[in-house]
């Protein structure tokens, strides 16, 4: 041990000069379009996402400044509709004129003025009377196909409704769902989960679409090629569950259009055995903030049992970028928001307390879905008849 703190004296320093010179270079990396672990790619024609502006406990100032860190990286268009007096105040205070004049010139934002905004606190139905808030004209640059995508981090309710009104159902869908994306004990796969929030009761119908919406998303974004479907209950005998449960399930078992699991109880939703698992908006909801706090609790209890001294500082030091990477796979903050599934056009939800890191999350998620044609294949759920079951294969 006294021969490993002895090397780690002597070699501290370097190890701190090279991290810190991978941190120095990584606003030249910004200006690239490239985050810290990728590299140079051709340049990409740009799609467009609308951007509710004064959505969210911090805006306009974070969201924008998430919005410009994503034109950084990826190939996106920013519409970001704000009222004028408050976005103007935002971009002195926050010192983002310099980035916003250049994001402008390079054709990759347009700041577009809105109306009185939907408070956080105002009801859902408040979208009908302001006619020209933010997440309305957002939604609207999305129903006349300027814009392939719409991100908010406002009250969801309201987010919600303004789509519904704007936007309208996708025909066969009685009600749309808030998927969210949780990590699993498998690197690089993820498991989706509705609804975590749209609808806290519901019919057995609506969780047979969901599960519908959710295969979808699951097949074409995250390119699984079979995915399995699971049924959020306290038991995986079919017998097990309440009433919803009960009568959702053979509903689930005789859709020729999924590969149904079985149940998926509360252990099993991160195990990776499912791809997909819907419940009813209440208790997904619980679900999502209660794994919400599992990384930065996670991430508090190992600081509190890393030794103390110089065996913890050695420690420490091997250990940082394993806690990192840890903490980037649990942080809500990394993944930024959950798709609102089930009406005509995409939709991503954020956190309302989201600020640069959550926004950038978010619109890396718009990005993904607008890029792989999701809405088209969403449209097909009411043309295209049910595949035979021997069709489909892993």
């Amino acid at each position: 041990m006294r021969k490993l703190v002895i090397w780690y004296r002597r070699t501290g320093p370097v190890i701190t000069l090279v991290a810190s010179a991978g941190t120095a270079l990584n606003p030249w990396r910004a200006r690239l379009g490239l985050t810290p672990d990728q590299a140079p790619t051709p340049k990409q024609p740009r799609l467009a996402i609308a951007v509710d502006g004064m959505g969210g406990d911090h805006a306009p100032g974070p969201i924008l400044e998430g919005c410009l860190d994503a034109i950084d990286q990826l190939a996106l268009k920013v519409l970001f509709l704000a009222e004028e007096a408050p976005l103007r105040a935002a971009i002195q205070r926050g010192g983002l004129q310099e980035r916003v004049n250049q994001a402008i010139a390079l054709g990759a934002l347009e700041l577009l003025p809105t109306g009185p905004s939907v408070a956080m606190d105002d009801e859902a139905t408040s979208v009908r009377r302001k006619r020209d808030a933010s997440i309305n004209l957002a939604m609207d640059r999305v129903k006349s196909g300027e814009a392939l995508a719409v991100y908010s981090a406002g009250n969801s309710g309201a987010v919600m409704a303004s789509a519904i009104f704007r936007l309208g159902r996708l025909k066969g869908i009685e009600r749309p769902a808030i998927g969210a994306l949780f990590p699993t004990k498998d690197v690089g796969r993820q498991v989706l989960v509705l609804d975590v929030g749209a609808n806290t009761d519901c019919k057995p119908s609506y969780l047979h679409q969901f599960a519908l919406l959710g295969n979808i998303y699951s097949r074409d974004v995250l390119g699984v090629a079979r995915p399995r479907i699971g049924l959020l209950n306290i038991g995986e005998e079919e017998c097990k569950g309440n009433e919803l449960a009960l009568r959702t399930h053979p509903l689930l078992v005789g859709e020729p259009r999924l590969h149904f699991a079985g149940n998926c109880e509360g252990r099993d939703v991160l195990s990776g055995e499912f791809d997909v698992v819907v419940c009813d908006g209440f208790t997904g909801n619980v679900l999502l903030k209660f794994l919400e706090s599992v990384g930065s609790v996670l991430l508090e209890v190992l600081k509190a049992e890393l030794p103390r001294g110089r065996r913890g500082k050695v420690g420490s030091a091997f250990l940082r970028n394993n806690l990192r990477r840890i903490k980037k796979r649990l942080d809500h903050a990394e993944h930024g928001g959950a798709l609102l599934l089930g009406v005509d056009g995409l939709c991503v939800i954020g956190h309302g307390s989201s600020k640069a890191l959550s926004v950038l999350g978010a619109l890396r998620l718009a990005h993904t879905a607008a890029s792989h044609g999701t809405l088209e294949n969403l449209h097909q759920l009411s043309t295209s008849p049910p595949p035979p079951l021997a069709a489909v294969v892993d």
